[in-house]
């Protein structure tokens, strides 16, 4: 892996680390692989876009942050599971000093997450479901007793603001979301994502890409770093 802005040079495991990393505080980023022409996945999935240096900084986003927050569909197509402190992300976790395991945030504004869910049943840190008052209350009093903790945020959709402010709460600041395009751009369309961290893959697919929609307004960034390796770009943009 080599830095390509700021400061040009090869980047080590320790670097890459480095190269991520935050300062205290609250922090939203939005984690994401695409191709040349913005699309998020090769037969409904995001690993046929995916390199080994992309699931390296996928790791270290994963290893760095207090909570990982994912949409229910992309947790489903995607074959979410909890993060173990003998995995991959967990032993690097350890080595930067962090509690090897972390939970899982899945957004669904009608709480689709099954009691039987390897999220809910293999979790070691509790999975989070953040929903809204919407959502069946008797499929969330069951996702409860099966040990979920469930966030209420908003009436009739998910309020991510309010959600931020109850992960903060509990000692969340620092989160990093994983998708899908949907809840990304609602994020947007809500003001409360800090940085866009996309990896691009060079890759021609056509088909959906990372918004669904239009937004209220374009949203400005600003690149703030640039990382290549075997032809893919590594990029960090900072939004708001």
């Amino acid at each position: 892996m080599r830095r390509l802005l700021p400061d040009p040079g090869a980047l080590d495991d320790d670097g890459l680390a480095e190269a991520y990393r935050l300062p205290p505080g609250r922090h939203l980023r939005v984690d994401f692989v695409a191709a040349l022409d913005g699309v998020i996945a090769v037969g409904g999935r995001s690993g046929g876009l995916g390199s080994a240096g992309d699931r390296r900084v996928f790791r270290v986003l994963r290893a760095l942050s207090d909570v990982v927050l994912v949409g229910a569909g992309t947790a489903a197509a995607e074959g979410y599971r909890p993060v173990f402190a003998d995995s991959p992300v967990g032993r690097l976790r350890a080595e930067l000093g962090r509690a090897p395991v972390a939970p899982i945030a899945v957004v669904s504004r009608r709480a689709s997450l099954r009691p039987d869910d390897q999220l809910v049943t293999g979790a070691v840190a509790p999975t989070l479901l953040v929903t809204c008052a919407a959502a069946d209350p008797d499929r969330r009093a069951s996702l409860s007793a099966a040990g979920v903790d469930v966030l209420v945020c908003g009436d009739d959709d998910v309020d991510l603001p309010a959600a931020l402010d109850q992960l903060a709460a509990r000692g969340l600041e620092q989160v990093v979301c994983e998708g899908g395009p949907a809840l990304f751009r609602a994020a947007l369309a809500a003001g409360v994502v800090d940085e866009l961290d996309l990896s691009i893959a060079p890759l021609l697919v056509g088909g959906p890409g990372l918004l669904p929609a239009g937004l209220p307004a374009p949203a400005g960034a600003a690149l703030r770093q640039v990382l290549e390796e075997d032809g893919v770009l590594f990029t960090r943009y900072a939004l708001r």
